[in-house]
C-alpha cells in the first residue's frame, strides 16, 4: 500500500481542495518544531460522521488551550468535511482535522505572529487493533506516565501529548502487543496510547477518572450506552494491583471504536457477554 504522502484524491486545506501530494508545509512551521498542533480522528459510516459536531467544537477547544485560534467556524469545518468526503468519494472512512501554527515572522518558542492553518483529510481504514475484536488485543503496560495537569493541558488532544504514545506503542509492538497502557503520575490506571480503558467486575463496570487525560467521545458514548442498559458504571480512581480481580477488559476511541483486551501484562480477561454487547451496540448505533 502506498504511503500517505504518496496517494490519488483531494486534502481540504485551508479553505480549498489541493491534491494529495500537493497537501505540503513549510519546514519551518511552528508545529514541527514546538508541537503548536491539535487534531481530531473522527469516523464516518455511511456517509456520515459519528459526533461529528462535537469532534468540531472540541477541535477549537483544544486550540484554544494551546493558545492558538482556528480561522474558522465550526459550522465551516462541519463543510469542509462532508466537502472531503464528497471528493474522496467515501462513505465508510476515517477523518482526520487537523489545526497548526505555520511558518511566520517567530522561529522560537513565541508564535503569535504566525498564520494558524487547518486541513482535513480521509481515507479506508479498517480495525485499529486488527483481529483483536474477536480474541481481545494484548496490552503493555508502558514506562512512561501521564503528566499531571499542571504541567502540561492534558484535555486537549494536542500533538505534543502523543509523543510518549508513539514510543510506548512501538515498544509494546516489539513484544508482540497492540498498544500499552499508561498509569498516571500518581501511579493510577489512566489509559492506553490512543483509547480509553473499561473493566467489569461481578457485573459492574470500572473506568478510571477522566481528570489528567482526555475524556474521550466514545467513552462518553459507551457510558452512556452501560447506564442505559441499567448496567453500574464506577468512574474512579484504579490501583495497578486491581487489574488481577478484574474479569473483562475493552477500549474505547474513535479508531479503536470497542476493542475487547484479552491480557495485560500478566493479566488475563475473557471476552465477555457485557464486552460483546457493548461491542455490538456501539456498531449499531453509529450505523443508525
Amino acid at each position: 500500500m502506498a504511503g500517505y504522502d504518496d496517494r490519488d484524491g483531494k486534502i481540504w486545506m485551508d479553505g480549498q481542495l489541493v491534491d494529495w501530494r500537493s497537501a505540503n508545509v513549510h519546514i519551518l512551521s511552528h508545529a514541527m518544531h514546538y508541537a503548536s498542533s491539535v487534531f481530531e480522528g473522527e469516523r464516518a459510516y455511511n456517509g456520515k460522521i459519528f459526533l461529528s459536531r462535537k469532534h468540531s467544537e472540541r477541535l477549537h477547544f483544544s486550540a484554544g488551550e494551546l493558545d492558538f485560534q482556528i480561522p474558522y467556524t465550526v459550522d465551516e469545518i462541519e463543510a469542509a468535511k462532508q466537502e472531503v468526503l464528497t471528493a474522496q468519494g467515501l462513505t465508510d472512512a476515517y477523518v482526520r482535522a487537523v489545526a497548526w501554527r505555520g511558518a511566520g515572522e517567530d522561529m522560537g518558542v513565541s508564535s503569535a505572529r504566525n498564520p494558524v492553518h487547518l486541513a482535513i483529510a480521509a481515507w479506508e481504514w479498517g480495525s485499529y487493533y486488527g483481529d483483536a475484536k474477536m480474541k481481545g488485543a494484548k496490552i503493555d503496560i508502558a514506562k512512561w506516565k501521564r503528566p499531571s495537569p499542571e504541567t502540561i493541558p492534558v484535555h486537549a488532544k494536542a500533538a505534543g501529548l502523543y509523543m510518549i504514545c508513539t514510543t510506548s506503542k512501538h515498544a509494546a509492538e516489539a513484544k508482540g502487543c497492540s498498544d500499552a497502557l499508561f498509569m498516571d503520575y500518581r501511579g493510577y490506571v489512566a489509559e492506553c496510547t490512543g483509547a480509553n480503558i473499561f473493566f467489569v467486575k461481578d457485573g459492574e463496570v470500572h473506568t478510571p477518572k477522566a481528570d489528567v487525560f482526555l475524556n474521550g467521545l466514545t467513552r462518553q458514548t459507551v457510558i452512556g450506552m452501560l447506564e442505559d442498559r441499567q448496567i453500574k458504571v464506577h468512574e474512579r480512581v484504579i490501583m495497578p494491583e486491581e487489574l488481577e480481580g478484574f474479569e473483562q477488559c475493552w477500549l474505547t476511541g474513535t479508531a479503536a471504536e470497542v476493542t475487547p483486551v484479552g491480557q495485560i501484562a500478566d493479566y488475563n480477561f475473557e471476552v465477555g457477554s457485557i464486552t460483546r454487547d457493548i461491542a455490538e451496540g456501539y456498531e449499531k448505533m453509529v450505523r443508525a
